[in-house]
């Protein structure tokens, strides 16, 4: 039987800079030569990090206050040593798994190295080890990142940012050496659980089911299982493998006898229970039990959740003002439009972002979405996050962990980078929200030719024919391929960012992309959040080094790269209202509106051209630090106008209208997301005066975007007008014409008569 013993906890922790490192020449491999070192020491937690030790502990100030975060930088050359003893009775051999070092780890045990890591986004395990009876030590030796990184060559090929040189052969989140979102906080520690396992003679080491084709008419599914038996038996014959499953009243039962320690087996499922995206149909899940069994009795048994599903992306490599190109997610063959949110990570320092996800993940059902792109600049999410989107019916669109930069394609990295691939893909192909593996974000835009990147093109395409053909691949985001570059990039995926002038302008309004997979704009936080993370005496006016750092440079400089942003936030507030207030509190309010008037524009252009347009992803819905930014929901979960605003564009059945065409015709759209026919009565009301323009009904066909009625526009009038509509469903939604140059206090007054929060 395998068993698992914690080591997460208190442990000790030594740490010292590196040239005191190099100049102590001591041993490190024991918690007592350590002591006797004479380095700084405290207590640090595990799952943790570094930084959040020396905080706690008084030795540095909050690192999200004023401009602190920049004293970090400072203590990029720092070594740590993680240690503690613990107590073993046994004989058995034992494993020792990190769930997450970050970053370049020796790891001694009872003073011996027994591993050296160097990725900080996969789980190591080191074993089989044989214990001391009694008490054991262990230390971990994490080195500076920003040190190791001086060790490796830089290839003429590569690029990158100018905060991230030091990333490229370093294997954790990109964005954090900083990042337009994220701060440049390195420093980082045993930042995920640790454990001692002990394992069985005989056990399930690993199952894949996937689908292979469904009849949805029929109720049928055809599935197969790839297994790993892990022995150390004389032979395998003998055992068998029973894979049970139920969902809904849908059993199936499949018992197969081993030859082999792997093996691979189909079976078909009568009566199925298909898993849908959200708008689609249910999210059904399979209990599936995997039972080991060996002369009738049970010697092994693993107890998962799958679901029954197909999945394919129809694109083409080029598009057109036209439309003549395709970029759309079937689903058990239905097409799915899809909608939702860019996820970032949650927290700069990633050992607490899962005490966050209870919190934050319950917004994606709020608001409606049914995908979220994890992007490449993140760490692989937790367990929680995947759970919750099989379960809620979210599609999940997974970056590689690649981002902004051409990395190294030399065998040193490749020998980094490959088994990251692998333990990636084995340990989320049996996800049925996982819809798209994408090879990296905006990669392709630092070749002249990204077909030269093999790491996208070769390294990671052969990976998955080896351990998952079952879900599509995309190499970058967005995708460059030989046909794209021959004619002007104008790809049906896309990232719409572009000017970000006045959210109507042009480049918006006429962007050919089918499917927006990045598109975003600011929004100031409430002055209330402002004031937790930026010192009184910065509070107002916005242009001085705390808003900067917070925007998020890595440096005070008004030239540096990332300081554009805040300038940028207010010539937004300016072009919409016609001026900048003079003061914070009608600022971060003016900055909210022209966000959520952004958003919601982006999201109704895409639905109202249904099917010509396949799908949103916007940027995005949360900080993951105390920040000014696209974000839609603050580092402290206080949430932006533009999240009321898109809980009502992205409902299921909405109305909304288009722009004035040239002869001044608005056209009321109803789209409708859901799988069946929806009649509704709708009232079109001019808030302004409260004058009721048109009351009907209409009957809003499933899966599809309808015009339903039409109206004269006076050039130039300001009007906030409010659709309401109930019957086979219920809901409203606003529209206000006249923009830019809306007055400020009057659309204030008509947002909150339409129902907002302001």
């Amino acid at each position: 039987m395998n068993t698992r013993i914690s080591l997460d906890g208190s442990w000790k922790l030594f740490y010292t800079d590196h040239e005191r490192f190099l100049n102590f020449g001591g041993n490190i491999n024991t918690a007592a030569a350590l002591a006797a070192s004479g380095f700084k020491s405290l207590v640090a937690s595990v799952p943790g990090n570094i930084a959040l030790d020396l905080h706690r502990e008084g030795i540095i100030p909050d690192p999200f206050f004023g401009d602190n975060i920049l004293k970090l930088q400072e203590l990029e050359c720092l070594h740590a040593f993680y240690c503690r003893t613990f107590d073993y009775k046994g004989k058995e051999p034992v494993w020792l798994v990190f769930e997450g070092l970050d970053n370049f780890a020796d790891i001694y045990l009872n003073g011996k190295l027994v591993a050296e890591t160097a990725n900080a986004l996969i789980p190591h395990e080191i074993g089989p080890l044989s214990l001391q009876n009694g008490t054991n030590e262990l230390v971990v030796h994490i080195k500076p990142d920003t040190i190791e990184a001086r060790k490796y060559p830089l290839p003429v090929t590569s690029r990158a940012m100018k905060y991230n040189w030091d990333s490229l052969y370093v294997r954790k989140a990109p964005s954090a050496f900083g990042w337009d979102i994220m701060p440049r906080a390195v420093l980082g520690g045993i930042w995920k659980s640790v454990r001692l396992e002990t394992r069985a003679d005989e056990y399930i080491a690993d199952i894949f089911l996937r689908t292979v084709s469904v009849d949805m008419a029929a109720k049928t599914a055809r599935l197969v299982a790839d297994f790993t038996v892990s022995s150390n038996r004389n032979a395998m014959r003998g055992a068998r493998l029973v894979l049970s499953g139920k969902c809904d009243g849908s059993e199936f039962c499949v018992k197969h006898d081993l030859w082999h320690n792997v093996g691979r087996f189909d079976f078909t499922v009568q009566d199925a229970r298909f898993w849908m995206p959200r708008n689609y149909g249910e999210p059904n899940l399979y209990e599936v039990t995997a039972t080991l069994e060996r002369d009738g009795k049970t010697v092994s048994e693993r107890k998962f959740k799958t679901g029954i599903r197909t999945v394919v992306l129809e694109r083409t490599s080029t598009t057109d003002q036209e439309g003549s190109g395709e970029f759309c997610f079937r689903i058990n063959g239905q097409k799915v439009f899809a909608m939702g949110t860019n996820w970032v990570p949650v927290d700069a320092f990633h050992s607490r972002d899962e005490e966050r996800l209870p919190e934050i993940l319950p917004m994606l059902d709020d608001l409606g979405c049914n995908i979220v792109r994890c992007w490449g600049g993140n760490v692989y999410e937790s367990d929680i996050f995947y759970d919750y989107c099989d379960e809620h019916g979210i599609m999940v669109w997974q970056d590689f962990s690649m981002a902004c930069a051409a990395y190294p394609q030399d065998e040193t990295y490749r020998k980094i980078f490959e088994p990251e691939i692998v333990s990636v893909v084995k340990r989320l192909r049996g996800r049925a929200c996982l819809v798209l593996w994408a090879g990296d974000n905006e990669c392709d835009y630092f070749y002249d030719d990204p077909q030269k990147n093999a790491i996208t093109r070769k390294w990671i395409p052969d990976i998955l024919a080896l351990y998952d053909d079952s879900r599509p691949y995309l190499p970058s985001s967005p995708y460059r391929d030989a046909e794209a570059v021959a004619n002007g990039n104008v790809t049906p995926e896309d990232h719409l960012w572009g000017p970000r002038d006045y959210f109507k302008g042009d480049y918006y309004s006429t962007a050919p992309a089918h499917f927006a997979s990045e598109i975003g704009y600011h929004g100031c936080p409430s002055p209330e959040s402002l004031a937790k993370f930026i010192p009184e005496d910065s509070l107002w006016p916005w242009d001085n080094d705390a808003w900067r750092v917070h925007s998020a440079s890595p440096e005070r400089s008004k030239h540096a790269p990332y300081a554009y942003r805040n300038p940028l936030m207010a010539s937004q507030v300016r072009t919409l209202f016609g001026h900048e207030p003079d003061n914070l509190e009608d600022f971060a309010r003016a900055s909210q509106i022209s966000q959520a008037e952004a958003k919601k524009f982006f999201i109704e252009r895409f639905r109202m051209g249904k099917w010509r347009r396949t799908g949103i992803i916007w940027w995005n819905l949360i900080d993951g630090w105390p920040q000014i930014s696209d974000a839609i929901v603050d580092y402290y979960g206080c949430r932006k106008l533009a999240y009321q605003y898109i809980k009502r564009s992205q409902q299921p059945v909405c109305l909304m209208f288009g722009e004035p065409d040239n002869s001044g015709i608005m056209t009321l759209w109803g789209v409708n997301d859901t799988q069946s026919d929806v009649e509704i009565e709708y009232n079109v009301t001019e808030l302004d005066r409260d004058l009721v323009y048109h009351t009907g009904v209409a009957t809003l066909p499933a899966n599809s975007s309808v015009k339903i009625w039409e109206m004269k526009y006076e050039a130039g009038t300001q009007r906030f007008i409010l659709m309401s509509w109930r019957g086979g469903a219920e809901g409203k939604n606003h529209h206000m014409t006249g923009m830019p140059g809306i007055d400020y206090k009057i659309y204030t007054k008509l947002a909150r008569r339409a129902g907002y929060k302001l």
